[in-house]
């Protein structure tokens, strides 16, 4: 349902979202990882986060279910995007950092779990993990997508259950969308060492 929403609204979601200034999140993020670290782009959605992280001089590999948003994305990072779904990631301890930002809110509920064990196999040890979230308690739909809100508990509770992953930082944002006030659950996780 939601990658139907993002193939036939990919242009209006690709102008709403390339240009919002995610400098603050590159930060909290990048000071984690090694000089040339390869990152993993795990939904991304227009590819601004992707080419932000191509200029810093990153290796990114990025992946998007929709073929729409894929199509603009190649063209905006200048890097091939492949058509993935979570589910679908082939890669175990490939990357340095993952980057989910906004993305994972498309996973009902109760697949979180998996999910979330498939991407943290695709993480080194070491490795250092960003994900966001609608702030909340709540699982809906809204104009054809869907979404699983969480907030610290209901998120300290799904990491609880996956092994090797640890969360580092835990902080709330307000949308930077001129015409949003949402709240944002943002956090940080390491994957430890073996």
């Amino acid at each position: 349902m939601s990658i139907e929403f993002y193939n036939q609204n990919a242009d209006n979601f690709f102008e709403n979202t390339v240009n919002v200034d995610m400098s603050a999140l590159y930060d909290e993020f990048t000071q984690h990882l090694p000089e040339g670290a390869k990152i993993l782009d795990a939904g991304c959605g227009s590819g601004r986060d992707s080419k932000a992280f191509v200029d810093m001089g990153y290796d990114v590999t990025a992946i998007d279910a929709s073929a729409e948003m894929v199509r603009r994305a190649t063209t905006h990072a200048g890097i091939k995007v492949h058509q993935l779904r979570f589910d679908e990631i082939p890669w175990t301890e490939t990357f340095d950092g993952i980057w989910s930002c906004a993305s994972l809110l498309h996973v009902k509920r109760r697949e979180l779990p998996k999910t979330l064990e498939t991407i943290a196999n695709a993480l080194k040890p070491n490795g250092s993990w960003y994900a966001s979230f609608k702030y909340g308690n709540s699982e809906r739909e809204k104009e054809g997508r869907h979404f699983t809100d969480l907030d610290e508990a209901q998120f300290a509770e799904l990491i609880d259950d996956l092994p090797g992953i640890e969360i580092a930082k835990v902080w709330i944002t307000v949308d930077k969308r001129p015409d949003r006030d949402e709240r944002w659950l943002n956090v940080m996780l390491r994957k430890t060492g073996k």
